[in-house]
Order: structure tokens, then C-alpha cells, then sequence
């Protein structure tokens, strides 16, 4: 099985050294007081939870799975249930949850850290929990106050957990094609009739209630994504005194047999007639729902930062441990039969790799949960303005980019181990059975790269990429002054002006033949993530460079994130040649094969 332990150390130099989270705080209303200590408090007590409590149940959910009951029930796998009791008495779903509901109203960038603790731990585990804090935003943003009073206080305090209800089994991403269909009661309650299929979390016997969003059609609506309206579906009906009252018409109808996150209930949700609360106006429940989604994807990227993390400290202590042929240098280790794995420089890439990915993606997610803070909590407009239009590019690149490195490094993680790590006892096949699906929920990495290319960059001529290449060119600009970053600087700046440059030669190509968009897309998601990743390692050289002057006695902490900076700059980053010539190729050499010659 597969062992955790915090990285803190790493958390604390992105929050304090990197990012400066205390000058953040003071900057947001009623933050003022979220200081390091506070921090570094609640994160040592969430560690302890994420590794005594959730870490020992991961390799037990994967080997037990979740079981199906005669009543149509779900059990999760032994401790579970206990652990998530403790996770609530703990107050832990409130941590950064609305005030007025219960909530401890801490930014949204203290509750990542506790997040990633606990996925990277069992992330089938903190899949249950992690799901109620979409349902919370969607209701607050878009519910009626009498549903706010309903279903808040019991999803925040995490007595009830929320899941979303998206696809038919016809419709994968094609949400358009959906066919539950939604007709109002007397009462004006609505009627829910049909099937959701891949239901993370639909049922389980963690909690009194759940809180089920669904799309649905009412009658007459218009086709397509115009004619979806959103709904909340609770297991069981609340009545006025908060309480849980009569069963509703939802019942799990199967749970999907699956490749890994054996430890969440994957279900098929029948929905026979039940009773369901409009949220919003009707036909407008896509868009409404895109609250969910949009967390549910910054989620998914911290999963893949979860997998990487989880892979690069396992793999490394086996590394240092296994012996195995001697350093083509000499000997490293003399006294003993074979050296350690870790002297090997294939060994060493596969390590740095995954360190790589792991600890910039964590600067990368925690950055953009800062925008997040901005945007829901800064009293000014045009600030809050600028970083939604950041997270707006980010969270699309966020989701593919840090869910496909994430898959690599469980990969490099398994491979370090060698033929150990294709046997279950080290758990290393488990982490890359579960974080595969990663690159598929919440959107593929080519919806992902869709989304980003297609809607949010050309759709806005390029005006949506704007601050972000900005941003970049002006961090560039600062910093040019030390001697040591100039490097790392002219690389960045002419990624960065080819990233511009690239989006409109493809805009101009998608005018003669919209397919150039689909053919560059994930191309381009995953070129766009390895230049950000670069600002993310250049701005934490840099913040390693300072420290070092200003004198510490972490010398060796330091020195590793710089040579970290420069094995990304030297073996990873050149990744982008390559995408960019396989991004001017165009779309001729995928679409020109008649779908007939398409033969075996």
C-alpha cells in the first residue's frame, strides 16, 4: 500500500514564500486576521487527519469497493462512515463555506490545501465530501431563499453531502441530448423522471441526506442546451424543522464496475417521478450549473496534483532504498552489493519529473485558488473582475494540463518501482488505475481544450488570453534585473509571444476551415500548461534566490527547488517545440482519410 505524509514544507513556501498569503489576506474584506499561524495550524491538524485517519483506508477501499444492498442501499468500504464522522465533527466541510449558513467563511485558498491533503491521501474517500462544496455554490448563487434555507446549513455543516447529475448513457459531454424530463406538480414542485448514469457519490451511508443537482427538460422546452432547466433532488424530502422527512422517488440502480476510485460509489441514478425544486429560471439550468462544473474541474485538477504528489514520495523513498547495479561513475555505495536506484540518471528523470509536476502544479492550482479568493470575497469590482477572466483561462488548463501530468507521473511513480510496481502490494498500480479517470470526468481533455481555444480564446478574438499573457510579460519585466533569471526570462518571453502569435495563425486558419480548431486544441491546452508551469518554476527560483540572500538555514530546501527550476527549463519545457509543429501541421493530415479507410 501507498504511504502519505503532508508535504508542509512545500505548502508553506507557495503560501509564504511564493505567494505571500498573509499580504493577500489583508487585502480581502474580513480576512484580516487569517494569519501564518492560523495556517499553519489548521493545516498540522488536517494533516493528521489526512494521514492517521484516510490514508490507511485507501488500499482498503480499493480492495473492498463499494457494495450494493437488496434495498438498494449502498455500504462503503470499512471505516469510511467512521472517518467521515470524525471529518464533520470536525468541522472540517465548513472551513471556507458562507458564514450565514454556518460556515467559517475562510478563503477558498485555505480549503484547497485541506482538499489536496485529503485527496492525495484516499481521493476516493474525499470524493464524498468534495462534492457538496459545488452543491453549496450552485444553490447560494442560484437558488430561491426558501431552498438556501432548506438544504444550506445541512450541506455546509456536511450532515448532508451534494452530488451533481449530468449525462444519460446516450450523452456523454453532449448534455444537449439529454432526456430526463421534468413536468410541475400541483404543488409547484417539479415531477423528475429518468436515469443519470455516472453519479459520483449518488448514494452511500455516510450522511443523513443527499442532496442530489440535476439537469431535466420541462415540456415544450426548446431543443438542445437552450431547453435544460436545473433542479435539486434531495434522497429524502426535508421538512419544515430541517429534519429528514419521506424517502423521495431517486434510488440508485446499479454501481459501475470500474478501473480505479473503487472506494467512491459510482451509481446509476433512476429518478421515478420524484420530487424535485427548480433552481433559477427555467431553461436556463446549463448555465446555472456551470457553477458547479467550473469548481468540480478545479477539483479535478488538484486530483491530479493529489496522483503526482502521491507518486514522486513513494517512488522516492523506494528509490533511495532498492539496490540495484552499480553508478556507471563508480560505486556510490561500496560497502553494500548494488547501489541504490536513485544514482541512475533515468531514475533521476523519472524523479525529478514527477517533483516537477507535483510541486509547480501546486503553485499553479494555488495561485488560481487566490483568484478565486479575489473574486468572491475583494470589494473591488474591477478586481474581481480581472480574476475572473484569469480563472476563467486557467481552470480549463488547469483541469487538462495537471490531470494528464498527474497520470504521467503515477506512470513514472509505477516505473520507478519496476515489476513491484505492477503488483498491488505497493499500491503504485492503484494510483495509476485512479487517477485515469481524471482526463475524463468534469469534461475530456478535449472538451477542456475545446472550451479554451474554441470559446473562451477565439471566441473573444484573443481578448481573454490578454491578461494572462500579460501577466506573464510583466512578471518577465520585474524580475529581469537578477542576473541568475534572465535564463529562465528569455525563454518565457518567447513562449509567451509565440502563444500569442500561434492563437491567431490558428484563428486565421480556423476562417478557411473551422476543423484547424479542433485539430490544434489539445495541442494547444497542453503547450499553454507547460509555459505556465515555466512562470510557475521561474517564480519560485527566484523566490528560492531571495531566501538565500536574506540567509537561512534551509540552504538545501532552497538549492532544490532551484535545480528543480532548471531540470523543468532543461527537459521538460523543450516539450513545446514539438507541440508547436505538430499545431502548424493543421488539420489535412487527420482529416484527410475517408472515414471507409479507416480499416483493420
Amino acid at each position: 500500500m501507498t504511504t502519505y505524509k503532508a508535504p508542509l514544507r512545500d505548502m508553506q513556501f507557495v503560501m509564504q514564500d511564493l505567494l505571500n498569503f498573509e499580504k493577500h489576506y489583508q487585502s480581502l474584506p474580513d480576512c484580516e486576521e487569517v494569519n501564518q499561524e492560523l495556517i499553519d495550524v489548521i493545516l498540522g491538524e488536517a494533516s493528521k487527519f489526512s494521514e492517521e485517519v484516510i490514508g490507511p483506508l485507501n488500499a482498503v477501499g480499493d480492495e473492498v469497493g463499494c457494495k450494493m444492498l437488496e434495498n438498494g442501499e449502498v455500504r462503503t468500504p470499512l471505516g469510511f462512515k467512521e472517518a467521515y464522522q470524525q471529518y464533520v465533527d470536525g468541522g472540517w466541510p465548513s472551513l471556507d463555506q458562507p458564514a450565514q449558513y454556518g460556515g467559517q467563511d475562510l478563503p477558498m485558498s485555505i480549503g484547497l490545501p485541506v482538499r489536496e491533503m485529503n485527496g492525495t491521501a484516499n481521493w476516493s474517500w474525499a470524493m464524498y465530501p468534495g462534492l457538496s462544496h459545488g452543491a453549496v455554490e450552485t444553490i447560494d448563487e442560484h437558488g430561491s431563499e426558501e431552498q438556501k434555507a432548506m438544504f444550506m446549513e445541512p450541506l455546509v455543516s456536511g450532515r448532508w453531502t451534494g452530488t451533481m447529475c449530468l449525462t444519460e448513457a446516450h450523452c456523454g459531454t453532449d448534455l444537449g441530448l439529454l432526456k430526463v424530463r421534468a413536468e410541475q406538480a400541483a404543488d409547484g414542485t417539479y415531477c423528475i423522471t429518468g436515469s443519470k448514469v455516472f453519479v459520483s457519490s449518488g448514494e452511500h451511508d455516510l450522511a443523513e441526506n443527499i442532496v442530489h443537482i440535476v439537469l431535466a427538460r420541462l415540456p415544450d422546452s426548446p431543443p438542445g442546451t437552450k431547453g435544460i432547466s436545473l433542479f435539486i433532488v434531495p434522497k429524502f424530502i426535508p421538512e419544515d424543522d430541517g429534519s429528514t422527512g419521506a424517502r423521495n422517488n431517486v434510488s440508485c440502480g446499479a454501481l459501475e464496475r470500474k478501473m480505479g476510485i473503487h472506494g467512491n460509489s459510482t451509481c446509476l441514478m433512476n429518478f421515478d417521478g420524484a420530487t424535485g425544486y427548480l433552481v433559477g429560471e427555467e431553461n436556463k439550468g446549463l448555465n446555472n450549473m456551470f457553477t458547479f462544473m467550473n469548481l468540480a474541474r478545479l477539483g479535478t485538477g488538484l486530483q491530479g496534483l493529489a496522483h503526482a504528489e502521491l507518486a514522486f514520495q513513494n517512488s522516492l523513498a523506494y528509490t533511495k532504498d532498492r539496490l540495484q547495479m552499480r553508478s556507471l561513475t563508480g560505486p556510490k555505495n561500496p560497502s553494500g552489493p548494488a547501489d541504490p536506484i536513485i544514482v541512475h540518471p533515468d531514475v533521476r528523470r523519472m524523479l525529478l519529473t514527477q517533483k516537477a509536476f507535483a510541486e509547480g502544479g501546486r503553485a499553479l492550482i494555488y495561485f488560481a485558488s487566490t483568484q478565486g479568493d479575489i473574486m468572491t470575497k475583494s470589494d473591488d469590482p474591477e478586481a474581481r473582475e480581472l480574476a475572473n477572466h484569469v480563472l476563467d483561462i486557467l481552470t480549463p488548463i488547469i483541469k487538462a494540463f495537471l490531470t494528464e501530468t498527474g497520470f504521467e507521473s503515477a506512470n513514472l511513480g509505477l516505473q520507478c518501482f519496476g515489476g513491484h510496481g505492477y503488483i498491488n502490494e505497493w499500491g503504485m498500480e492503484q494510483n495509476v488505475r485512479d487517477a485515469r479517470i481524471g482526463m475524463l470526468y468534469e469534461g475530456t481533455t478535449g472538451i477542456q481544450a475545446l472550451d479554451l481555444l474554441g470559446r473562451k480564446v477565439l471566441g473573444t478574438r484573443g481578448k481573454a488570453l490578454v491578461p494572462v499573457t500579460s501577466f506573464i510579460l510583466d512578471f518577465c519585466k520585474r524580475s529581469r534585473g537578477r542576473k541568475e533569471m534572465r535564463p529562465y526570462l528569455k525563454t518565457l518571453v518567447r513562449l509567451t509571444k509565440r502563444w500569442k502569435s500561434l492563437t491567431r495563425t490558428i484563428g486565421f486558419a480556423a476562417m478557411r476551415n473551422r476543423d484547424a480548431v479542433g485539430a490544434a486544441s489539445v495541442d494547444y491546452i497542453m503547450f499553454s500548461g507547460y509555459v505556465l508551469l515555466g512562470v510557475a518554476w521561474a517564480a519560485s527560483a527566484q523566490a528560492a534566490y531571495r531566501k538565500l540572500e536574506q540567509g537561512t538555514n534551509e540552504e538545501a530546501f532552497y538549492r532544490a527547488k532551484i535545480q528543480t527550476a532548471e531540470f523543468y527549463f532543461a527537459k521538460i519545457l523543450p516539450l513545446t517545440t514539438s507541440l508547436l509543429e505538430t499545431m502548424s501541421a493543421g488539420p489535412d493530415p487527420l482529416m484527410e482519410m475517408d472515414e471507409n479507410q479507416f480499416m483493420f
